[in-house]
């Protein structure tokens, strides 16, 4: 779709009352398209020149998210959830994006600034569900669809470091503890690493830390971070277009989560991501990440060995830590028993499988022996 809007800049002439649009259209546009462009025709023309927008998370199903005069010009659905309208009234144009994770947004524009604000009010009012109980903490998820980037605010389930201290072997526990207790004035490199096997609580420690940093930190997920690195467009919509909080709020810092990045950092990384990891080190410690309050946490199960020298070299990790394996004796103290876990000591996944009474799979089989012996 293009869009050409015939203006005259004569320092003589008179303003007109609006300005000419014209729309091309083409079988590579969507329905969802049209909608776009007839939203933002009212206010590139002039005709409504004030125009609010904001987002939503966790939607109520029956909410109406309109408002009071409102007339349903045009819908478009996706077979994805996803789907657009266009709603009018005497003065006003509201556009609404509902996508199928349950978040939305929505855009008015007015003929004046106070119209804009009581339209996207009553389009809102009442529309999200209770915020859950204090065991919950808001994380934002972002994705990248046929539609352009999405970041969605969601509230996540999550326990407070005390609470799951008990689930970390020892050394990693008392790195842990620096961790859980970092201000924004004790940030000095931007990246936070976690690497250990699987099934040693990794995701578990983000959720946490999001709850423990909540007060001046909001973390963030990267659904697709194989898509983050390549995309250059996409990395600047996450990393440096998202002002984060309302304008009465103050600014914070944010932790964009990475998980299961192997690719991204291993030390054959140049030759297999491309640009990615120069980008990633560049949100970092270069020139992307000046003047932006920005962490980024990866979780790998790579050993530290096989991580890129540039991505591990002293002052660019906030945190580097191994979550490993309990060894015996911490197993057998987790359990509260002397039996079960073995003389290789266990995963955090193979404590609660036993604990549990499920089967738990051994994660260090001893060796065949073939016909050596």
């Amino acid at each position: 779709m293009s869009v050409v809007k015939e203006v005259d800049f004569s320092p003589h002439s008179t303003p007109p009352p609006s300005v000419p649009m014209r729309i091309w259209l083409d079988d590579t546009d969507s329905p969802a398209d049209v909608i776009d462009a007839m939203a933002l025709s009212p206010f590139a023309t002039g005709e409504q020149p004030w125009s609010r927008t904001t987002s939503l998370g966790r939607v109520r199903a029956d909410a109406p998210l309109t408002a009071e005069g409102g007339r349903l010009l045009r819908v478009a659905q996706h077979t994805d959830g996803y789907e657009t309208r266009l709603i009018a009234g005497e003065g006003w144009t509201l556009r609404v994006v509902r996508n199928a994770n349950r978040s939305a947004t929505l855009t008015a524009t007015a003929v004046s600034e106070e119209l804009a604000g009581s339209v996207l009010e009553q389009a809102t009012r009442n529309a999200e569900e209770a915020a859950p109980d204090a065991d919950h903490v808001r994380m934002g998820f972002w994705w990248r669809s046929s539609h352009g980037p999405h970041r969605s605010a969601k509230p996540i389930t999550t326990s407070s470091w005390r609470e799951i201290r008990r689930n970390y072997p020892t050394a990693a526990a008392g790195r842990l503890d620096a961790l859980m207790a970092t201000t924004a004035a004790d940030v000095t490199g931007r990246l936070v690493l976690l690497h250990g096997p699987p099934g040693t609580g990794k995701t578990t420690l983000l959720r946490t830390l999001a709850r423990e940093w909540a007060s001046w930190c909001q973390v963030d997920c990267v659904l697709d971070p194989e898509l983050l690195f390549n995309d250059p467009g996409y990395l600047m919509d996450v990393a440096v277009g998202w002002d984060g909080p309302g304008e009465d709020e103050e600014p914070r810092w944010r932790l964009l989560v990475l998980e299961d990045c192997d690719e991204l950092i291993r030390a054959e990384a140049k030759q297999s991501t491309g640009q990615g990891l120069s980008r990633l080190l560049n949100l970092t410690d270069g020139l992307l990440g000046q003047g932006r309050d920005v962490l980024v946490a990866i979780t790998t199960n790579e050993d530290l060995s096989r991580l890129h020298p540039a991505v591990v070299r002293p002052g660019r990790c906030l945190a580097q830590i191994e979550v490993g394996r309990f060894d015996a004796g911490q197993a057998a103290e987790w359990l509260g028993r002397a039996e079960g876990a073995g003389p290789g000591g266990a995963t955090l996944a193979e404590l609660f499988a036993l604990r549990d009474g499920r089967p738990a799979v051994a994660a260090e089989p001893a060796p065949a022996t073939g016909l050596y012996l």
